[in-house]
Formats: C-alpha cells, sequence, structure tokens
C-alpha cells in the first residue's frame, strides 16, 4: 500500500468515527427524559390527576379546562403568599411569572370528560335545598350574593377569571370557603371572594359544599364569555 493510500484510508477512518460519534451525541441517553410541558406538569397531576382529584382523599381539584387566567392567579398567589399550602409554596416559589402563565394555559387547554358526580352524600335534604338556595338566591338579608351572580347561571365560571363551582370534590369546596372564612386565603384587592366568605356561617358551608359536589357538569362546561348582568360587588378576577 502506498503512502497515499495509507494518509487516505486514515482520514477515511477518522470521518467515519466522527459520524458515528455525533450520531451517538445527537441521540438521546437511555432513561433520558424529555424536556416537555407534559412532562415538566408531571408533579401537578400526580396530585391533581386529569380528569379529577389522584387523591383517594379528593381534596385536590381538577385544574382541567378551568379559565388561564384563574389557573395563573391561583399559581400567582400561592409563590407570593396569598393563598397558603406548603406543597404548592413549595413547587411555585422560584418560578418566573411567564413560567407560571405556560402551565395555566397547558391545564385550561385540555379537554377532557368530567367523571360523572357522586350519588350518595350524608348530607340531609334539608341542608341540600339551603345549599341550591344559596347557590342561585344567595341570602340578601345577610348581604349575601348567590353564586351563579358570579360564577355564571351554569356555574361553570366566567372568563378570564372566575372558576368553575362543578366538578369539585366536597371536601375541597368546603375547605376552601373555610379558608375565606377564617382570613386564611386572599385574592389581590378589591376582593371580593374574602368579603362574601366573611359572611359565611360552617352551616352554609357544608350546605352549599354538600350541593355543588352532587351537580352534574354540562355537556358544554366552558366558562361564559360575560357575566349576564354586573357583578354584586367589585372583584380583582374580572380585573374591577
Amino acid at each position: 500500500m502506498t503512502k497515499t493510500r495509507q494518509i487516505l484510508r486514515r482520514a477515511l477512518s477518522a470521518a467515519a468515527f466522527g459520524l458515528c460519534a455525533l450520531a451517538h451525541a445527537a441521540s438521546p441517553a437511555p432513561g433520558q427524559v424529555p424536556d416537555t410541558i407534559e412532562q415538566r406538569v408531571a408533579a401537578c397531576i400526580a396530585c391533581h390527576g386529569r380528569e379529577r382529584s389522584s387523591a383517594n382523599a379528593g381534596y385536590f381539584p381538577r385544574l382541567a379546562g378551568k379559565p388561564e387566567q384563574y389557573l395563573y392567579n391561583q399559581l400567582l398567589s400561592f409563590r407570593d403568599g396569598r393563598r397558603f399550602n406548603s406543597d404548592m409554596a413549595y413547587m411555585v416559589r422560584h418560578l418566573s411569572d411567564d413560567y407560571l402563565r405556560e402551565i395555566a394555559r397547558y391545564f385550561a387547554e385540555l379537554d377532557l370528560m368530567y367523571p360523572p358526580p357522586p350519588t350518595r352524600t350524608d348530607a340531609s335534604a334539608q341542608t341540600l335545598a339551603r345549599g341550591k338556595a344559596l347557590a342561585f338566591e344567595g341570602d340578601a338579608a345577610r348581604g349575601i350574593p348567590a353564586c351563579a351572580t358570579c360564577h355564571g347561571q351554569a356555574l361553570t365560571g366566567i372568563a378570564p377569571a372566575i372558576p368553575s363551582l362543578l366538578g369539585l370534590p366536597r371536601l375541597y369546596l368546603a375547605s376552601q370557603l373555610g379558608d375565606w372564612l377564617n382570613d386564611g386565603r386572599h385574592a389581590p384587592p378589591p376582593d371580593c371572594m374574602a368579603e362574601v366568605g366573611r359572611k359565611l356561617d360552617a352551616a352554609d358551608i357544608n350546605a352549599v359544599a354538600s350541593w355543588l359536589a352532587m351537580q352534574p357538569v354540562p355537556a358544554d362546561p366552558k366558562p361564559a364569555a360575560a357575566p349576564a348582568k354586573p357583578l354584586p360587588m367589585r372583584c380583582s378576577a374580572m380585573g374591577k
């Protein structure tokens, strides 16, 4: 073999080795997790599930299909100390506004079927009737507006930031209303739910949470585009 052929052969071998190395580097390492938004929110789904809570206690709320601005506002509140949950605060405390918006958008755009509501409850017929009355009529004598005046007549929320009250566990509904009552949950001012929550008592909370948890979600669960009439009070969720 001539010297020229030896040089050419070595060059070709080196090139082939380089291509193999590049191909190996471009391939994901065995077990490598892809960096996608679906993968990054897996920690959320571990507790909240996709269609409903993944926890047996049924405490965690469904996130899929909630208004994007509502989800974003809640993530901000956990990060900035207006809502208090140690696990949530730990998960979002170092996340930027843009990243929180991306998470909110991901869940808001999920269009998943709702599971059927529970068929049994230990709430009495009188308690359920009281809950329905609070949902659609409120209690004018005590200055409590109907849930439907802010959350929509179908109770599926109002864009951009008022959430649905349906498809949620009774325990979650009761605990959040209790937080408003006990000054344990806040929203940016004007904080309309804090004003309403302080007027509720334990019987009110049990009644409305029990009734709401039993209601089926309508075929179109999307939030209304706008309230049917002016809200009964100023509320930051509507930018007012």
